[in-house]
């Protein structure tokens, strides 16, 4: 595939994800796709939905926990750079923790890999201090 058929496949998740359709964000992933969120030696438990992730039913598991757990308010992405089968896409997110009702907002790149039309591995990197700010009560 072109590098531009690959943007368009990643612009496609996205529009699937800001209109919460969650079936077409999961038709966009390869059966065995590799997806990895932030992940420390130490993970927070609030920022549970952040490991590693195999296949469709893990991914959709992935967005089912962290929806639990915030409410994202706007997913932007800003720039998107491709070059072959990679495509890199850099934005902004804002969000509310859902326990405490505060606010989040941080940066982050996200890193796909796309064969035949499907993401087969993603890479999502940012700070995640402000969601872990955000789940304090005191």
């Amino acid at each position: 595939m072109s590098e531009k058929e690959n943007v368009q496949v990643v612009q496609e998740m996205y529009a699937a994800f800001g209109q919460k359709y969650m079936p077409a964000v999961l038709d966009t992933l390869s059966d065995d796709v590799d997806w990895q969120s932030p992940v420390t030696r130490t993970q927070p438990d609030e920022i549970s939905w952040s490991k590693p992730r195999k296949g469709r039913e893990e991914v959709g598991l992935f967005f089912k926990e962290m929806a639990e757990k915030v409410h994202p308010d706007k997913l932007e992405p800003l720039e998107i750079t491709a070059q072959g089968d990679r495509v890199v896409v850099e934005g902004k997110n804002r969000g509310t923790v859902r326990s405490t009702g505060k606010p989040y907002e941080h940066d982050w790149v996200m890193i796909f890999t796309v064969r035949q039309g499907k993401i087969v591995r993603m890479r999502h990197y940012y700070d995640s201090i402000d969601i872990r700010v955000a789940f304090r009560t005191d």
